[in-house]
């Protein structure tokens, strides 16, 4: 019996989120006497594939014919990973393609499934019971899974991997995969080069507090000196000052970064949603009764045209000193 981890590559990149799920499929592994598996397809060189065994994986199933993100051929792919490891315990990122995959292996194999698991599953003999954020992150609860396989989706940004050492054997598989019906004709990485803002570990975001598109300048710097991503709240993207990927909060991405800074955002309960997992949470704004700063580590109360340009220039020259 083996863990199964699913990992999903980007331009011959492993993803970021992947080395977290990894590690996360190591530590119930260990809770259960077994071992990690990792699958995975495209062309990933075998360094990058044996490197994974830093996070806890002690074999990769490497798939090269399969080059796009077609859920339909990659979830046949992954059920027959399952069968071939007798995996009981199978791991996605909790990411768009993640969470099409999982759902889809959950209902072809009738599996029970938990998507966005935020903590390492409790397990008492067949039965594990795992954490999730429920009601847009205000409270937590558990869920119990009893089924003979158990599929798990982490939500990024919910644990530190630690490193070792420690090499993985990598190993071609290819079975015979029914080609899915829906063909994909391109696939195009909104925000261009990058961490997705997903995984993003800093992030710097705006709403409508800089006034205007031409003011944005003042937001990049700083991410660019904190080697931060860029958000926005939803009226910026509506307006279209800044693409709507973007967006963050209820009905944008749910971010868990370890520092996201908003400048000008009063801090709606709708933008509350996609951001209160983040772990340090600093807000500036000119209005002291702004939503926003009950739900901050760290307030500032001034104009973001002032804060921001003094915070870049504060950055530069701690890096420069370091």
């Amino acid at each position: 019996m083996s863990v199964l981890v699913f990992a999903d590559s980007r331009g011959g990149e492993i993803a970021k989120a992947a080395h977290e799920a990894i590690y996360y499929g190591k530590q119930i592994a260990d809770k259960t006497s077994s071992t990690v598996t990792v699958l995975t397809y495209g062309d990933v060189s075998n360094d990058q594939l044996e490197k994974l065994g830093r996070f806890g994986a002690s074999k990769v199933l490497i798939n090269r014919s399969i080059k796009e993100e077609n859920e339909q051929t990659l979830s046949a792919l992954v059920a027959e990973a399952v069968n071939a490891e007798s995996a009981k315990v199978i791991v996605f990122s909790f990411d768009p393609n993640g969470k099409v995959l999982a759902a889809r292996l959950s209902a072809k194999i009738g599996a029970g499934l938990v998507p966005g698991a935020t903590s390492v599953p409790e397990i008492d003999g067949n039965t594990m019971t795992v954490s999730k954020n429920v009601f847009s992150g205000k409270a937590f609860a558990k869920y119990r899974i009893n089924t003979d396989v158990k599929i798990l989706s982490l939500l990024p940004n919910s644990l530190q991997p630690s490193e070792t050492d420690a090499t993985a054997t990598v190993e071609e598989f290819t079975p015979a995969v029914p080609e899915g019906k829906i063909k994909v004709k391109e696939v195009r990485a909104l925000g261009g080069e990058g961490v997705p803002l997903p995984e993003a570990e800093l992030v710097v975001s705006a709403g409508r507090g800089l006034k205007g598109p031409e003011n944005w300048g003042i937001v990049q710097e700083l991410a660019d000196a904190l080697g931060a991503a860029t958000a926005c709240s939803r009226p910026v993207s509506d307006m279209d000052w800044r693409p709507h990927h973007e967006h963050v909060g209820q009905t944008g991405i749910a971010i868990r970064p370890n520092l996201y800074i908003a400048a000008g955002i009063s801090g709606a309960i709708q933008h509350l949603a996609g951001v209160n997992g983040s772990k340090t949470i600093v807000v500036i704004n000119t209005d002291s009764e702004a939503p926003f700063f009950k739900a901050a580590d760290y307030g500032v109360v001034g104009d973001a045209f002032e804060v921001l340009p003094r915070l870049t220039e504060a950055v530069k020259k701690f890096k420069a000193a370091n």
